[in-house]
């Protein structure tokens, strides 16, 4: 599954609450070239993860760890794109301009998650990136995604 360092653990300055190594208290993921234009991420839910129904992850966390995934791979993949390794020289980043999440099945919370990210297409402005979440082989959810290059003074 692993193709090198983890994405997040390469972007300088990453404090956000679902992918940055730099926030304690956050979710932590770890996302993983898989080719060149998929990656592919494992996220293990804590119990205090769960939706309504103590048994399934909740829906926010879903789209959270969905979020944070593609939008990595696009930072890194604008590193690609301009011929650096990521997380050296000026600073690239991406935030979320669409996110749309279509819940397919519940995510049983004592089941890691895996989600796969496809860029599907990149301008200099944006990336487009299709995810999809699985929990213990089910199809659980999917998203279509639009990162949106901004400033690297972010």
């Amino acid at each position: 599954m692993r193709d090198g360092a983890a994405i997040q653990d390469q972007i300088p300055d990453n404090h956000c609450f679902g992918c940055g190594p730099q926030n304690d208290h956050g979710l932590q993921i770890k996302s993983y070239w898989r080719g060149e234009n998929e990656s592919v991420c494992e996220f293990t839910p804590l119990p205090h993860h769960c939706a309504g129904p103590t048994r399934y992850l909740n829906g926010g966390i879903i789209a959270t760890v969905i979020d944070c995934h593609t939008i990595c791979t696009a930072i890194a993949d604008g590193y690609r794109q301009a011929g650096r390794d990521t997380g050296t020289g000026n600073k690239i980043w991406y935030a979320t301009g669409k996110l749309e999440v279509q819940y397919r099945a519940p995510a049983e919370i004592d089941e890691p998650v895996e989600l796969t990210a496809k860029i599907l297409e990149r301008t200099e402005r944006k990336t487009v990136l299709s995810c999809e979440l699985k929990s213990a082989g089910r199809l659980c959810a999917t998203a279509n995604v639009v990162a949106v290059r901004v400033p690297d003074n972010w």
